[in-house]
């Protein structure tokens, strides 16, 4: 008897400027994807928002001589009884059905929680963090915050919307940060708006970047250390992979550094590091990872003192999963196999949501 394959929806490309990264990502996983095992369902969001499901024709960048009509049809997803159906918006009729949806997108409208609650209401399990875990760790500013209240180690930052950024001065702002300072957008991932500041035209220049990504942007503190990132794995007991160390070739992890010089930054996986550092490293991640109500997966970045104080930098709930993105390289080395790691996604997913679905939603008469 023939068994039916599990159809993974691979979603990708997204409203946000890190729709190119995310087409990298997906590329990696539809490869990756067991074929034995799943039938993936290509999905892709253009930057108007709109969904296009397809060919492998989806996956090629924005610069490709693709037409539009090469895209095959415009869709959405519906719930329906018992099923999870994409609709033809131009038939109405149903096109495709998907078993679990993973969402390879980066930044708002993809990592943000948003795309997450589309999932949620129609009924469709998905990898990664759900709802709130998903804005959390979108949210520079309430993420840090959560770790600042949970008495976790974190640079010291100040928060400005578009209209509190005169009330202080620069110089106040150097008392409480210091110099040099970074300064990013609090909705951003990739590396994408951030600059470092070393005087007040630095700094100037770097608010008016940041503000064209975000109304809210993070005035943080320069931290002097070595960069380490470590995975996280998992639901209720989630598992940390061994970190990894970012060994920087510019001055800091730019976007540059990270998808476009293939000389910006060395990777070295596992990170030289003590044995007592490492077990620090992986119990913060977790910690991380649990105090932000995250599932599925998250990468955890770090910065490391030469007095081996550990400050933790940022989590993301989506982390790359292009051919050097640490994620996925990290996992390798701490024995779980790309083609490994996208089985226990879907199991974490599929698990997720039974459970979810157990959960009394009327009220006992």
């Amino acid at each position: 008897m023939k068994i039916r394959k599990i159809k993974i929806a691979i979603i990708f490309g997204g409203k946000s400027a890190e729709h190119e990264v995310s087409i990298q990502s997906a590329k990696n996983v539809f490869e990756a994807l067991d074929k034995n095992k799943y039938e993936p369902v290509l999905i892709r969001i253009d930057r108007d928002g709109r969904w296009y499901l397809g060919s492998k024709f989806l996956l090629e960048g924005d610069k490709s001589n693709l037409n539009r009509d090469r895209l095959n049809k415009e869709v959405a997803p519906i719930q329906a009884k018992d099923s999870n159906n994409l609709i033809d918006l131009t038939t109405h009729e149903t096109v495709e059905r998907i078993d679990v949806a993973f969402p390879v997108l980066h930044g708002p409208y993809g990592e943000d929680g948003t795309i997450q609650g589309l999932f949620e209401v129609a009924g469709i399990p998905y990898i990664g963090a759900g709802v709130t875990g998903s804005s959390i760790g979108m949210d520079k500013d309430v993420m840090k915050r959560l770790l600042r209240d949970a008495g976790m180690p974190i640079a010291k930052f100040i928060t400005f919307t578009d209209s509190s950024v005169a009330v202080m001065p620069f110089n106040e702002i150097t008392e409480k940060i210091g110099l040099p300072m970074f300064v990013k957008p609090a909705n951003l991932g990739s590396s994408v708006g951030i600059n470092k500041a070393n005087n007040r035209q630095e700094f100037e220049k770097a608010i008016e970047v940041a503000f064209k990504y975000d109304k809210k942007i993070l005035i943080e503190e320069f931290i002097q250390g070595r960069e380490i990132e470590c995975s996280v794995l998992g639901n209720e007991s989630p598992i940390a992979s061994l970190p990894g160390e970012i060994i920087l070739n510019s001055e800091f992890y730019s976007y540059e550094a990270k998808y476009i010089d293939e000389n910006g930054a060395i990777l070295e996986i596992p990170a030289k590091l003590p044995e007592s550092i490492i077990k620090k490293i992986q119990d913060y991640a977790v910690k991380v990872f649990k105090i932000l109500c995250c599932q599925g997966m998250a990468r955890v970045d770090f910065f490391l003192k030469d007095n081996m104080e550990v400050i933790i930098n940022e989590i993301n709930t989506i982390p790359g999963f292009t051919n050097i993105s640490m994620f996925p390289r990290l996992w390798e080395v701490s024995g779980i196999s790309y083609s490994e790691l996208i089985d226990r996604l879907i199991e974490l997913a599929v698990d997720k949501f039974e459970k979810r679905q157990k959960l009394q939603v009327e009220k006992n008469n």
